[in-house]
C-alpha cells in the first residue's frame, strides 16, 4: 500500500517515492510502501496538533475508550484477513500471526476500558487550600515500532497513548507495517477522528530521524536496537522530552537441579524459537546446575533436532528471518561459534518445499558455551541458543546477571526459598518462575534495566507513562 495515513485520509508521500515491501518467505517483492520524508512527518504531526485541539481533545475519556473498543471488536472480526497479512509480511508462523491479531484486539480492549479509570487525587494539605493532582497527556506522541511483531506493537505502544488522550504520529519500520497501516482503516471505521492517528512509513534515517527531532512532538517511545536507541534518545533529549525505550535483551532461563525438566523442555525451545528468536525477550540464554547439565541439555538437543523452519502456511516453529540482512547476522554469529569451538548440540530442518530466496535459518542449540564468549553475551535476535553449566545459586545468580542486558529472566526449580530469593536478585524488568512468557501479556507491565532499556509499556503502568502530572493549588480563605 503506496500511501500515507495522515490527517484521516490516504496520502501518497510527498516526493512520491516508494519502497518494496518483501516476502521473507520467498526475497520476493509482493507491494510497496510509500516513502514518507520529513516533509510528510510536519504534515503528520501539524495534524496531530490540531486534533487535539479540535475534536479528538474534546472527547471525554469514557468516549475515547468506546472507539477503543469498537477497534478490538472490528480487529477481531476481520482477525484471519489480518492474520494473513501479517504472516506474509513477517514471514511468521501462520498460528503466530493469528495470536498476534488477538493481542492486538486485546490491547484495544483493555486499554479501551481503562480509559476512564486514569484518576486524579484530592491531597490534604493547609486550611484554606484545595489541591488536586492531575493526569494529562502530553500531547503529540512520537512511536517508532519495530518489524518483529507490528501488530502487538501498535497495540502496545500507540492504544495506551491514544487511551490518555494523545495524538499519536507513527513511523512503523519499512520491514513490516502493513498491519498498522491496515489498523488505521479500522480506527477510521471505529469513530476516531482524523489526525488522532497518523502513519507516516518510510526510512529510519528519513522518517524516523525527522520525526524524533520534530520541533512539535512531546513525547517519544522507541523500540529496537540499542544503538539506535541511543540516537533516539539523543534526539529527543536537544528538547528534554520523555522517552520510553524497550531496547532488547539476553536473557536467561535457570534451571536448577529440583527443577521439573519434563515440563521446561518445552518452554525453552519455544522460548528460543517462537517468532524465529526475533524476540527482545528471546530465552537466548540456558543457564543449567550442572548436575543436571548433561541430562537436560540433551533433553532439550532431542527437541532441537526435531524443530523446523518453515513457511507460514507450514506453521512450523519458525519461520523465515526478517530480511537478507538479518540472515547473515545470525549466520555470521552460528559460523563464529563453530569457529570458536563451541560443540553444535542439536539443529533443526529447513523443511523441505520452502522457495530457495527465502530468508531461512534453522534453529541451534550450542553448548557448553564459554561465559566470555559474544554467544553468551549479545543479542543475537534469531534461533540460537547458548547452553551454559553453573555450579551453586550464587553462581546462577551472577552468571544471569552478566549482562549489558536486563529484560526479563526464568527461574526452574521447586524450592521455594529459592523462588524469591532468585526472583529478587534478577537485574531485569520480568521474572517468570516455572513457566515463560505470558502469551501477549497485555496486563503486565514490560520493560527492561540496563541496555534493555527504561519506562514501561503494558498493563496499566503505561498509561502513566503516557500522562503527565499538574498539582493544582487553590487558595479559598478569605
Amino acid at each position: 500500500m503506496a500511501k500515507l495515513f495522515i490527517n484521516g485520509q490516504w496520502v501518497a508521500a510527498t516526493r512520491g517515492e516508494t519502497l518494496p515491501v518483501i516476502d521473507p518467505s520467498t526475497g520476493e517483492v509482493f507491494d510497496e510502501l510509500a516513502r514518507g520524508t520529513a516533509a510528510d512527518i510536519d504534515l503528520a504531526v501539524a495534524a496531530a496538533r490540531a486534533a487535539l485541539n479540535g475534536p479528538w481533545g474534546k472527547l471525554t475519556a469514557t468516549d475515547r475508550g468506546r472507539i477503543l473498543l469498537k477497534m478490538s471488536a472490528l480487529i477481531l472480526a476481520r482477525s484471519e484477513e489480518l492474520a494473513q497479512l501479517e504472516a506474509r509480511d513477517t514471514g511468521k508462523p501462520i498460528s503466530q500471526a493469528r495470536n498476534d491479531i488477538t493481542v492486538a484486539a486485546r490491547y484495544c480492549e483493555f486499554y479501551g476500558g481503562a480509559a476512564d479509570k486514569v484518576h486524579g487525587v484530592q491531597v490534604p494539605y493547609l486550611n484554606d487550600f484545595h489541591v488536586v493532582v492531575l493526569r494529562e497527556p502530553y500531547g503529540v506522541t512520537a512511536h517508532i515500532l519495530p518489524w518483529n511483531y507490528p501488530a502487538q506493537m501498535f497495540g502496545r505502544s500507540v492504544v495506551p497513548a491514544l487511551a490518555m488522550g494523545n495524538a499519536a504520529v507513527l513511523k512503523p519500520s519499512e520491514d513490516a507495517c502493513l498491519s498498522p497501516l491496515a489498523f488505521c482503516a479500522i480506527a477510521k471505521e471505529a469513530g476516531l477522528p482524523d489526525g488522532a492517528l497518523n502513519v507516516v512509513t518510510g526510512l529510519g534515517e528519513e522518517a524516523g530521524a525527522a520525526l524524533t527531532a520534530h520541533r512539535d512532538i512531546d513525547f517519544v517511545t522507541f523500540t529496537g536496537s540499542p544503538e539506535v536507541g541511543t540516537m533516539v534518545q539523543q534526539a529527543a533529549a536537544v528538547r528534554t522530552l520523555k522517552v520510553v525505550l524497550e531496547l532488547g535483551g539476553k536473557s536467561p532461563q535457570i534451571v536448577f537441579d529440583d527443577a521439573d525438566l519434563e515440563r521446561a523442555v518445552g518452554f525453552v525451545l519455544k522460548a528460543i524459537t517462537q517468532n524465529g528468536g526475533q524476540t527482545c525477550s528471546a530465552g537466548s540464554r540456558l543457564l543449567v546446575q550442572r548436575g543436571v547439565y548433561d541430562k537436560f541439555v540433551a533433553m532439550v538437543a532431542e527437541r532441537f533436532a526435531q524443530s523446523a523452519a518453515g513457511t507460514p502456511a507450514m506453521d512450523r516453529d519458525c519461520g523465515p528471518l526478517i530480511n537478507a540482512a538479518q540472515k547473515a547476522r545470525v549466520e555470521g554469529f552460528i559460523r563464529q561459534a563453530r569457529e570458536s569451538g563451541i560443540p553444535v548440540l542439536a539443529q533443526g530442518q529447513v523443511a523441505s518445499g520452502v522457495h530457495p530466496g527465502g530468508y531461512y535459518v534453522a534453529p541451534t542449540l550450542f553448548g557448553p558455551v564459554p561465559r566470555d564468549h559474544r554467544l553468551a553475551c549479545e543479542e543475537v535476535f534469531g534461533p540460537v541458543l547458548a547452553a551454559i553449566p553453573f555450579d551453586t545459586e550464587e553462581d546462577a545468580i551472577a552468571l544471569a546477571n552478566a549482562t549489558d542486558y536486563g529484560l526479563i529472566a526464568a527461574v526452574w526449580t521447586r524450592d521455594g526459598g529459592r523462588q524469591t530469593r532468585v526472583a529478587r536478585r534478577m537485574k531485569c524488568g520480568q521474572v517468570y518462575i516455572n513457566c515463560y512468557g505470558a502469551g501477549g501479556g497485555v496486563e503486565l507491565p514490560f520493560g527492561g534495566v540496563k541496555k534493555s532499556g527504561h519506562g514501561r509499556e503494558k498493563g496499566f503502568m503505561a498509561l502513566e507513562e503516557f500522562c503527565t502530572v499538574k498539582t493544582v493549588v487553590q487558595y479559598f480563605g478569605q
